[in-house]
């Protein structure tokens, strides 16, 4: 026997009290919100009656906090006008709710809306639902009762006596999609939302909605959270853990470029929401028709309406969005006997799916595809488990789903042909839906923007991308990059909401972690004491600065890019700095004449002649001509930000470091190549700081040092001394770009600086902007030079240092992963192509003949020093 659970709302807000009165209660289930927006369930214990407040503390930090953690980041980011240059977190947890500064707009702005319940002989489920819709927040709304082929007057009296103000209409057909039809052509507000008999709406339900629509006018249908109103009897407790109709607590769009059919994973419609919390434009329905009434309540069918309509939302090209914040409570069937009938009646979505088959061609195959695949791993295999052993979702339960889904393959027909019937002899409601056509627009590209932006200022929408398939937004505060995030471009542009649901989903913790993000006050109660807990305290102490006296010299090597370079210096002139800084750009194909006249038009930039082709001579030439005390090496197609110098040079305050990387960001992904170029691994190395010394190069007896992960010399520093040790030197001239081995010469100077001892430190918030290859031919030949002069590079330690980890790789480590990933790419399971795979394994090959050749040029041109 299954005992009751107690249904709670926990605001975030207000402190923490002990619940009581629970006597009889198994459990607590409490809905968790943070300034009204829901968050998370959270499950507590009761014991003797009552559940403290320690332990409902306890267990939000134990239990929920990610959801804590995300919350906390989007409730932030959504404010509209922060107080200081970052969002405060003590005020999102101060003990009052907040505005989110949208009611304000609602007032200008606010679409009128109609809230339409079908219902059928229910008046006392109705009393409960009006009551509720009464206490909505919100102005311009129209309540509307369609009363679907009622038995007696009682709906009707109830209206017409209780609630004046709600507008009643009686639908003599019977089916619930007559009655949404109904609704349709009565409605007089621009939003159509509907709900149930059976459900208790949150006070901002409309409010939420209509937010939703207001933000993003791409979207035109949106569903909500169902949440369990009481959970008081073993059929509601069992529906509630066999899924209910919740679907989470973070906003999701969905959207398929029209005229292309659905993938079958999104034919499983039910991800999408429920009918009991749906709402729409009503202009929707001129372009995709009404309601099917061969579907739900009412007929053969059993269900299936709403997630029909949600397939014809999507279908013809439109956004379905899931907002959270729009709750309502919904009453569980109290009976076991009524649990098993609603439970039957999920083969409705095997009945929608034969109505999708009938009606749109394109979707034939998907639809055999999703119902054999729901009915062999939902149905069966739960069924068949039922025998093999106990659980707590009765078999009858089980076998009344299989058998309602056997049932809806066939329902659809015979439900189609009463519905003809009854509108032969009562007329049509409107306009059905018919498959669109080919596709009307242009497809959007396979281009992904790149955007960056600072939290310190309100977040604005992102508009102009509907060429775009998608947006990175790298994402920095305070000083910090934390990360990125990519978005989906679902139609014109990125809402606010959707910039902060997926930096929240990615970059919650850290964000939060930052020191600047607490304020003491955070720990006057026990949740916000355990959230500091876990989130960090303020660092004491101030880390030391290098002194601006330290002067720093800019090496830039090029080769003929006359138009990146100009970029290059016009932001390295920009650079925000008190500190002498030398900028020498080292021509390393005088003879073209193409660079000079660029750094001519820089007056405090030196050029440096250097005629031996090859990156490590150049960078070398760049070494030899520095006067500043820490040398700083950077491409000619990269672009720094104002604050890049000081932030990379920082480490040097301590003396051990000798070395500095920083993160290199994709300035630009619109052309393929340039995304396979980041599926390849880019040349960022992450958004965490670290360090390695002598003790990172003697790790491992059996493995090679990875110093291929610790950077790149286009966002490098080192200390000029370095260059003097006889155990370092200059860089190896036998690799680099330019020279038959490739690449090479900053991985091993690397691995010098850590095989002397030194430590060389990782700094993430010390980026640059990176130009990848735009065209094919150029990036193949980028990476088949990488692949020679990985090969190369450890072919170096090998012979020059005797390191002899660098046979077991060559030999097996390295084939051992090529192929893997080569039967990944041929089996369908990667995104990098496998011709690019098959070109690296050709590199790796070519990279000892390489090295051979570049020893040879290198003994005839000479070393630089």
């Amino acid at each position: 026997m299954t005992h009751p659970i107690k249904v709670i709302d926990l605001e975030l807000t207000a402190p923490l009290t002990d619940v009581t009165g629970l006597d009889g209660y198994q459990g607590l289930l409490a809905i968790v919100r943070l300034r009204g927006a829901p968050i998370a369930y959270l499950r507590a214990p009761v014991t003797l009656g009552r559940c403290s407040a320690a332990t409902l503390g306890r267990r939000l930090v134990e239990t929920i906090r990610p959801d804590l953690a995300r919350a906390l980041a989007r409730a932030g980011l959504l404010e509209e006008a922060p107080a200081t240059d970052r969002f405060d977190l003590a005020r999102l947890l101060a003990p009052w709710v907040h505005s989110d500064g949208f009611s304000d707009q609602l007032g200008v702005l606010a679409p009128k809306v109609t809230v339409a319940v079908c219902t059928r002989d229910r008046p006392e489920d109705l009393r409960l639902c009006l009551a509720a819709l009464s206490r909505l927040d919100y102005d311009d709304l129209e309540l509307l009762v369609v009363d679907n082929a009622p038995a007696t007057q009682e709906t009707a009296a109830l209206v017409r006596e209780h609630f004046p103000a709600v507008r009643y209409v009686c639908e003599p057909r019977p089916g619930l999609d007559w009655a949404r039809n109904r609704a349709i052509l009565e409605a007089q507000g621009e939003i159509l939302a509907y709900t149930d008999d059976d459900v208790v709406v949150d006070p901002g339900w409309v409010k939420a909605i209509a937010r939703g629509f207001l933000e993003h006018p791409d979207v035109m249908a949106i569903t909500g959270l169902v949440v369990p109103f009481e959970l008081e009897t073993e059929a509601q407790v069992l529906f509630e853990e066999y899924g209910g109709f919740g679907r989470g607590f973070r906003a999701r769009w969905w959207r398929v470029p029209r005229g292309q059919p659905l993938p079958w994973q999104l034919l499983g419609l039910g991800q999408f929401g429920t009918g009991a919390n749906m709402a729409y434009r009503r202009s929707l329905f001129d372009q995709v028709g009404m309601f099917d009434p061969a579907l739900d309540v009412g007929t053969l069918t059993r269900g299936g309406g709403d997630l029909e309509m949600f397939f014809r939302v999507l279908a013809t090209g439109h956004t379905l969005m899931y907002e959270p914040r729009a709750l309502v409570r919904h009453r569980h069937r109290r009976t076991l006997e009524q649990l098993k009938t609603q439970i039957a009646s999920n083969g409705a979505l095997f009945a929608v799916w034969t109505a999708i088959f009938r009606h749109d061609p394109r979707q034939r195959r998907a639809c055999l595809r999703i119902g054999a695949y729901w009915m062999a791993t939902w149905n069966l295999r739960r069924w068949l488990r039922s025998w093999i052993y106990p659980r707590r979702f009765p078999r009858a339960l089980v076998s009344a789903e299989l058998l309602g889904g056997i049932r809806g393959t066939t329902s659809y027909p015979r439900s189609r042909r009463q519905a003809r019937e009854i509108a032969r002899r009562s007329g049509p409601q409107g306009p059905a839906w018919s498959a669109p056509g080919p596709q009307e627009s242009a497809q959007a590209s396979d281009a992904v923007a790149v955007r960056d932006i600072d939290l310190g200022q309100p977040l604005v929408p992102l508009e102009g991308l509907r060429q775009y398939r998608a947006v990175r937004l790298f994402v920095r505060t305070c000083g910090r990059l934390l990360g990125h995030v990519e978005i989906p471009v679902q139609g014109a542009g990125v809402s606010r909401l959707q910039q902060a649901e997926a930096i929240a989903d990615r970059l919650a913790e850290p964000l939060l972690a930052l020191p600047e993000r607490l304020d003491p006050r955070l720990r006057e109660t026990l949740m916000t004491a355990a959230l500091a807990g876990y989130f960090g305290y303020p660092a004491s102490g101030v880390e030391p600065q290098l002194p601006d006296s330290i002067a720093v010299s800019i090496a830039v090597a090029t080769y003929d890019r006359p138009d990146d370079l100009r970029n290059c210096l016009e932001s390295l002139i920009a650079l925000e700095t008190r500190r002498p800084v030398q900028i020498i750009v080292v021509d390393n194909h005088p003879l073209s004449g193409l660079t000079a006249p660029v750094v001519a038009d820089f007056p405090e930039v030196e050029r440096v002649e250097e005629p031996r082709q090859g990156s490590a001579y150049a960078r070398n030439a760049g070494i030899l001509a520095a006067t500043g005390e820490i040398l700083v090496t950077t491409d000619d197609d990269v672009t720094v930000p104002p604050a890049w110098l000081e932030r990379l040079i920082a480490p040097f305050a301590r003396a051990d470091v000798m070395a500095v990387t920083g993160h290199i960001l994709p300035l630009a992904l619109e052309q393929r190549t340039q995304q396979q170029f980041e599926r390849y691994g880019g040349l960022g190395r992450g958004y965490e700081r670290f360090e390695v010394d002598g003790r990172f190069f003697e790790a491992s007896a059996r493995r090679v040092v990875r110093t291929w992960d610790l950077g790149g010399t286009a966002n490098s520093a080192y200390r000029c001394s370095l260059f003097d040790n006889t155990a370092i030197g200059l860089m190896e001239e036998t690799l680099g770009a330019g020279m038959p081995s490739g690449v090479g010469e900053d991985t091993y100077l690397f691995y010098r600086i850590l095989k002397a001892g030194h430590a060389l430190c990782y700094e993430p918030d010390a980026y640059v902007w990176h130009r990848h290859r735009c065209d094919d031919a150029a990036l193949r030949s980028q990476l088949y030079n990488y692949s020679k002069g990985h090969v190369a590079y450890h072919l170096t330690t090998l012979l020059k240092d005797g390191d002899l980890r660098a046979l077991k790789y060559l030999l097996w480590n390295l084939p051992v992963a090529q192929l893997k990933r080569l039967a990944r790419a041929m089996l369908g399971r990667g995104q990098y192509p496998g011709a690019l795979m098959r070109l690296e394994i050709r590199g790796n090959l070519a990279g000892p003949w390489a090295l051979w050749q570049s020893y040879r040029r290198v003994r005839r041109e000479g070393r630089s020093r």
